[in-house]
């Protein structure tokens, strides 16, 4: 394993894990929490935000935590891709996409790609932000106790990372 050489903003490593932890959440809920309705980041302190349908067990809460940090240690190589719109859609779908949308006159997008140990894609976003070059830089991930909101079917997910 290489050690992070590179010294990033803690809201870089932050939002970086936002997308760690979307990974995590889909593979131990499945393809119901594929939705992203929001997202928040204030220095080492984030929130992700699914659209999904009960609240989760203490179980998936520490299986979530435990497949997220695995996949920091592991190193995962983070790349950002940028292409023009119609040939991000074309080749990648609408997986690419969040719930709330890019407005229709953004003809260029930044797709972000972490790419799991043998060589497939662990989560993919079209996302404008800054990113560290692979996972071992985001440091320790610490989820918080879940909130779900059952009027809105909304699972707020918040974490925090650790140096």
């Amino acid at each position: 394993m290489r050690e992070c050489i590179e010294e990033y903003p803690d809201e870089v490593k932050t939002h970086t894990a936002l997308h760690v932890v979307k990974g995590a959440v889909v593979r131990v809920l499945g393809e119901e929490a594929l939705w992203t309705a929001s997202t928040y980041v204030s220095g080492k302190h984030g929130r992700l935000t699914v659209k999904f349908n009960r609240k989760l067990t203490p179980e998936e809460v520490k299986a979530i935590e435990e497949l997220a940090n695995k996949k920091v240690e592991e190193d995962l190589k983070i790349e950002v891709k940028i292409l023009p719109r119609g040939e991000a859609e074309r080749i990648y779908g609408n997986i690419i996409y969040d719930l709330f949308p890019i407005p229709g006159e953004i003809r260029e997008l930044s797709i972000v790609i972490i790419y799991d140990t043998d060589g497939s894609i662990w989560n993919i976003n079209a996302c404008n932000k800054q990113h560290v070059k692979s996972t071992r830089c985001i440091g320790k991930i610490k989820l918080e106790k879940p909130r779900f909101r059952a009027s809105k079917q909304l699972l707020e997910i918040p974490f925090n990372i650790e140096s």
